[in-house]
């Protein structure tokens, strides 16, 4: 079997490289900062796409080429800790490099696609279409506040505690032993907060 580097499959590659520069440095690591991340997305991609694209000329089909780079990334990073957004990040990476490589598609049309799919994304990371909200869990000790009565003045004290601009307060448990209640607060960010939430994280590390 030999793989000869055309016109067409620079092409695709530049496209592909291009492609999830753009969906990962404008995109995720813009709003997200987590460069470990970012840097195996971007090498992810091109892994895939290199391997998909040698796979190809094998005749091996687009669905099985997905299930196996889809398969490996489920088995490979099963055990870290990657949040529902990363997955996504790491969803659209291997579609883009899958795309690229064994798409019947123009390079025109490919192109488009994976501007349309970057452009999606971050006006979804934006408050242009969806609120931007933060979440974290906290223990809570005044017990008493958590009456649906006193929801009101149970937001007011964690603002005032925390700083944040809480929206919405959900209890997750409750401890009357130890008179204290685990909650999950929804918070509008800001450069402050993202400092604090940094350095609290820094501090438990």
């Amino acid at each position: 079997m030999e793989l000869t580097l055309g016109i067409d499959f620079i092409s695709r590659l530049l496209i592909n490289t291009l492609s999830v520069v753009i969906l990962i440095r404008f995109c995720y690591y813009s709003f997200s900062q987590h460069r470990a991340n970012a840097y195996s997305f971007m090498l992810f991609g091109m892994g895939v796409f290199l391997v998909t694209s040698l796979l190809h000329t094998a005749d091996v089909s687009m669905g099985f080429a997905f299930g196996l780079f889809a398969v490996f990334s489920m088995l490979r990073y099963r055990t870290e800790s990657i949040s529902i957004k990363e997955m996504t990040y790491l969803f659209l990476v291997i579609a883009i490099a899958l795309l690229s490589a064994v798409s019947t598609l123009s390079t025109y049309e490919l192109s488009l696609i994976n501007l349309a799919i970057c452009s999606m994304t971050y006006l979804l990371e934006t408050s242009l279409i969806l609120p931007s909200l933060e979440e974290i869990e906290i223990e809570y000790e005044k017990i008493d506040n958590i009456n649906i009565n006193r929801r009101l003045k149970l937001i007011e004290d964690i603002k005032t505690r925390t700083g944040l601009n809480v929206v919405q307060v959900e209890i997750l448990s409750i401890d009357f032993l130890r008179d204290c209640t685990r909650l999950k607060i929804h918070f509008t960010p800001t450069k402050k907060s993202e400092k604090t939430l940094a350095g609290t994280a820094d501090t438990h590390a």
